[in-house]
């Protein structure tokens, strides 16, 4: 199974569940892993499973001006320019017999906080024409910068197991 993922992050934390994410599915084939700036430079890849994910800024995928205010809170290096909304927008066609996942991050508290990247992302794909191979996933933060919250890397690594699984068994019966 050929994976791909494309992530966006701005503190670090959704790149590090994207890690997580390829960690698990490497056990499954190869995985691409690609931060929105090289993804959005790279052609799309013939792949099995496509993975994306980003932060959620203001209920959903981050903004160009949502993106500028993280900026200004980190000095780690901050894509303005592009996020996951506009790679997405920007999609080539649906690569035959690929499907898609979405992932998120979102702070914990409070937990009744609307929104999430991961739903805006999955909605997106689906539109795209891409089948969904789970529903999207939100993983959490412990506030707007981080750190990941006890056990999501864990957690993200078992939804990443379950994403190989159902993709497994289909490209199995493809055959």
């Amino acid at each position: 199974m050929r994976s791909r993922i494309v992530y966006e992050s701005m503190f670090g934390n959704t790149a590090a569940i994207a890690a997580a994410i390829a960690e698990a599915l490497r056990a499954y084939g190869p995985v691409e892993v690609l931060n929105i700036a090289a993804a959005a430079n790279v052609p799309a890849a013939s792949c099995d499973l496509l993975v994306v994910g980003g932060p959620t800024h203001a209920f959903g995928l981050s903004r160009q001006r949502t993106r500028l205010d993280a900026a200004g809170r980190t000095d780690a290096p901050v894509v303005v320019d592009i996020g996951i909304r506009e790679w997405l927008d920007a999609a080539l066609p649906v690569p035959a017999g690929c499907r898609a996942a979405a992932f998120g991050t979102k702070v914990a508290k409070p937990p009744w906080l609307p929104g999430s990247a991961a739903h805006s992302a999955g909605k997106r794909l689906r539109r795209l024409g891409y089948q969904l191979a789970d529903e999207p996933m939100d993983f959490l933060v412990d506030g707007m910068t981080g750190p990941l919250s006890e056990g999501e890397p864990a957690r993200a690594r078992a939804w990443a197991e379950r994403l190989a699984h159902v993709e497994q068994d289909r490209i199995a019966h493809l055959h």
